[in-house]
């Protein structure tokens, strides 16, 4: 199974490790410092233009995660994970 991020990016459900708000998970700082760093290393993907409301950190275990940064909500994204839905 697949889970659409937005635009025409889509990853494998098992390597999703983690779906974030990116409103209330960038107050901490442990968080603005991983996605710093992410940014830094080149790890980060900006799907879109719009406005960025998530965060996804996927991964396959061979090395660190990549960032994907989605307009769309984390409810959004649980929801088309649960459903399997691709639009």
């Amino acid at each position: 199974m697949y889970l659409h991020l937005g635009q025409s990016v889509v990853v494998p459900h098992k390597n999703i490790l983690g779906i974030f708000d990116l409103d209330n998970s960038s107050w901490a700082f442990k968080t603005r410092e991983f996605l710093e760093r992410a940014e830094q290393a080149g790890r980060v993907v900006p799907i879109g233009d719009d406005l960025p409301r998530s965060f996804v950190l996927v991964g396959d275990g061979n090395g660190p995660p990549t960032v994907y940064i989605s307009p769309l909500s984390p409810v959004a994204l649980l929801r088309r994970a649960e459903s399997n839905s691709f639009e």
